[in-house]
């Protein structure tokens, strides 16, 4: 007999208390348009005087992944954002994480993005960090997984397209990450569809479980990342039905033996990120919980936020406006904020 969801509840909503930023575990209640990209120009130039350690992450909108024009000129764009950020920064400062975010890349494009990469930063020797990249179940093939793995990821965030969040796909890039040496095979449920009931979502959270993933990822469809924008426009389920799917999911994940971190993530014993918590250096950027929160954390692409000592500071989420910015040579800088200050 399940026991009161209320008891519970608290320990895996602690998102529904904070504005998390559609990109990433960031709050940006407090973030303005008073910082801009000159503030992330000195925030640069510190890192490199500090030889501060880096987090990368780019961003790949899902759309702009469906027309070879689209494509051409987002990643032109990227390429110079690399190029603009890279020569403020240092060669010698080692990259301890990166992260491919939003769309999979397919092999063409991942070579287009990794190269601009190798020429301005120190990633040519991956297998030292944690290298991951967020993989489409529906839209992926064991290729594309044996290709991230050859480029030296080591870490694959599993999700679907297809909200039926059918298990089978799951399943074949799950034997993929494993028969390829991955390190660590992340999945990503969501689950408060207006379609969903708590039994149905049981019964999902079931299938993936037996997958015995690394991590899951488990994440309000209200407030699911920029790659399932359409899905926070629709219907959502009936908030009882919500609280009893958290309840279900902590209950459940719990006697399968993983930890919840927080924020939705649970992680086996032995992962990187519940030891670092053990220890206590578990830390927080854009990318969720890491225990690389020593770094400075560099995001590049639509809508990405970047994190140094004394700065957050996120690119403008306008496809267009990011372009223009870029095709003129500037950062897409267009708010941020300062720790400790008042505005």
């Amino acid at each position: 007999m399940l026991e009161d969801p209320q008891s519970h509840n608290e320990q895996i909503v602690e998102h529904d208390r904070v504005v998390l930023d559609s990109h990433g575990f960031i709050d940006t209640r407090r973030f303005h348009g008073g910082i801009g990209s000159l503030d992330v120009l000195r925030a640069l130039r510190s890192s490199r005087q500090q030889q501060r350690p880096l987090s990368l992450n780019l961003q790949l909108p899902p759309g702009v992944c469906m027309a070879g024009k689209a494509i051409d000129a987002y990643i032109d764009c990227l390429a110079r954002e690399i190029d603009l950020v890279g020569c403020h920064l240092g060669r010698q400062q080692r990259v301890e994480q990166l992260h491919l975010g939003g769309a999979t890349p397919g092999p063409e494009l991942l070579v287009r993005l990794l190269a601009p990469l190798r020429k301005r930063f120190s990633v040519s020797s991956l297998e030292g960090g944690d290298y991951s990249a967020d993989v489409d179940v529906n839209h992926t093939g064991w290729a594309t997984i044996g290709l991230l793995r050859e480029q030296g990821f080591n870490h694959v965030s599993l999700f679907g397209s297809d909200q039926s969040q059918d298990p089978v796909p799951f399943h074949s890039l799950i034997d993929a990450a494993r028969t390829f040496g991955y390190r660590t095979v992340s999945i990503e449920l969501r689950y408060g569809h207006a379609w969903q009931t708590p039994v149905l979502f049981l019964q999902q959270l079931a299938g993936l479980v037996e997958l015995e993933p690394d991590r899951l990822l488990v994440l309000d469809c209200a407030q699911a990342p920029q790659r399932h924008a359409q899905w926070r426009m629709r219907p959502s389920g009936a908030e009882q039905d919500k609280v009893l799917m958290r309840h279900l999911c902590l209950q459940h994940l719990l006697a399968a033996g993983y930890q919840h971190i927080g924020l939705g993530q649970f992680v086996r014993p032995d992962d990187d990120l519940a030891v670092a918590r053990e220890r206590g250096y578990l830390g927080r950027n854009g990318l969720g919980f890491t225990p690389y929160g020593y770094c400075d954390h560099v995001g590049l692409g639509l809508g990405a936020i970047s994190q140094f000592e004394t700065l957050y500071a996120q690119n403008t989420h306008a496809l267009n406006d990011y372009l223009t910015q870029l095709q003129r040579g500037q950062l897409a800088t267009c708010r941020g904020w300062r720790p400790g200050s008042t505005s």
